[in-house]
């Protein structure tokens, strides 16, 4: 029986521990390796070629979307799927525009997380039912078109009072994109200005202040 090779990525020893002493239980999944944070699973994805990359979000460093977008830039074929506590908007939508195959909570009973393994391995796309209402949600609401991956990580900028010039230094793209991006922003919030972006965007949870 060809076994599922499986890549646990975690900052907490604790938490990959108690997630590879579950995956252990079943006949087909084995555990290639465990890491602690995105930089060490952008490496050992790259070297051991898992079947599934089980990402946690929040990880130092490198974080678990950052590491999502190497990892696909070098290698489209691996399959990632996010174990997180984090299910906001700005969360979700970084993470799925990133490359990964599906985003489960760690609140997720056993066998759906089985399950979920094994059709990521598949290539099948896994969420979460929370996650899925939520983009559905995005999806039907009326003029609320889902913002970018990079649309919000502009707005995150906005709100800490960046500059266009700023933004585009930290981001790496020119003026005239960041006023493309603040443009559609407006237009998918309903707003005319980045101010009240960023207030709506935070009354609809889809970024929250750190």
């Amino acid at each position: 029986m060809n076994k599922i090779k499986i890549l646990i990525a975690d900052d907490h020893t604790i938490v990959r521990a108690g997630i590879r002493q579950l995956l252990e239980t079943q006949p087909d999944f084995e555990v290639v390796a465990e890491v602690e944070n995105g930089r060490e699973a952008l490496e050992q994805a790259i070297r051991l070629q898992p079947d599934v990359t089980l990402m946690d979000l929040r990880m130092p460093g490198l974080d678990g979307v950052q590491a999502i977008k190497y990892i696909k830039a070098q290698r489209p074929d691996l399959h990632i799927l996010v174990l997180t506590t984090y299910d906001t908007d700005a969360d979700i939508v970084r993470a799925v525009d990133a490359g990964a195959t599906g985003y489960l909570l760690k609140d997720v009973p056993r066998e759906e997380l089985f399950r979920a393994v094994r059709a990521t391995a598949k290539g099948e796309t896994v969420l979460a039912s929370s996650v899925a209402a939520r983009l559905m949600g995005k999806v039907r609401s009326g003029g609320d078109e889902m913002l970018s991956a990079r649309e919000i990580e502009v707005l995150i900028l906005v709100s800490r009072g960046a500059t266009n010039q700023e933004i585009a230094e930290s981001l790496y793209i020119s003026k005239a994109t960041v006023k493309s991006h603040l443009i559609q922003i407006c237009n998918k919030l309903g707003v005319s200005d980045r101010t009240s972006a960023v207030t709506t965007a935070l009354e609809r949870g889809i970024f929250h202040l750190s």
